[in-house]
């Protein structure tokens, strides 16, 4: 009931997580990220411990491939489970087990990571990837057009209601958490022209965190 993929910008070393699904609110379950340390999502009969574990054991210094093993020798039901990450070199790794819900498929590149349970062909995970691969640019735009691929692949077996992207930069916040909570039309589409008003606002809601008094106006009636 979810596709998702997990990345990572080579040139400015940003994370990133972007997921839609059939069910309600799904970023709020799936997408982790952190600077400097990587990218998680887990999703299928999701767990949400796993993403912040999984974030502590890349941040203690295990790569992402090593950080995936050891979730599924220690946590509960891994056989349900269906975990992404993307760690600070770039290296991909991907979970899933044998109780993963109807067709699922996963693709994995250097910087790039993506996974999908319930599809409706095993090709969205793989349309993904190259997705994220050809594109350029800032790496929420790489997203949205990733997901947007899945889209055109396919993307699941029904209709998808949720979606999210959560990005990471510098700061110990996330700088984009945005989301669709719900939508009996494309959350994908609600989620990109979302993105399209927040990006050019985005670098100017990290200076007002760091410095108000060079802040920029905010544009609303009454702020002078």
């Amino acid at each position: 009931m979810t596709f998702s993929l997990v990345a990572r910008c080579a040139e400015t070393g940003m994370f990133g997580v972007a997921v839609s699904s059939s069910s309600p609110c799904v970023a709020a379950r799936c997408a982790y990220a952190r600077a400097g340390v990587g990218a998680v999502a887990s999703q299928n009969v999701t767990d949400p411990t796993l993403g912040p574990r999984g974030l502590d054991l890349m941040e203690l210094g295990a790569g992402a491939s090593e950080a995936v093993s050891i979730l599924r020798a220690t946590g509960t039901f891994p056989e349900y489970r269906q975990v992404l990450m993307v760690d600070k070199t770039g290296a991909t790794a991907i979970g899933s087990g044998d109780q993963i819900l109807g067709t699922w498929a996963q693709a994995t590149a250097q910087d790039v990571a993506a996974a999908g349970n319930l599809l409706a062909n095993s090709d969205v995970p793989q349309a993904m990837v190259d997705a994220f691969l050809r594109s350029n640019g800032h790496i929420g735009d790489r997203l949205i057009t990733a997901m947007h691929a899945a889209l055109a692949a396919g993307g699941e077996a029904g209709p998808v209601h949720s979606a999210g992207m959560r990005l990471v930069d510098k700061v110990s916040w996330p700088v984009a958490d945005i989301r669709v909570d719900w939508s009996e039309d494309c959350p994908i589409k609600a989620l990109s022209d979302v993105w399209d008003v927040y990006k050019p606002q985005l670098s100017d809601y990290v200076t007002r965190a760091l410095n108000p008094e060079s802040a920029p106006s905010y544009g609303v009636p009454g702020d002078d």
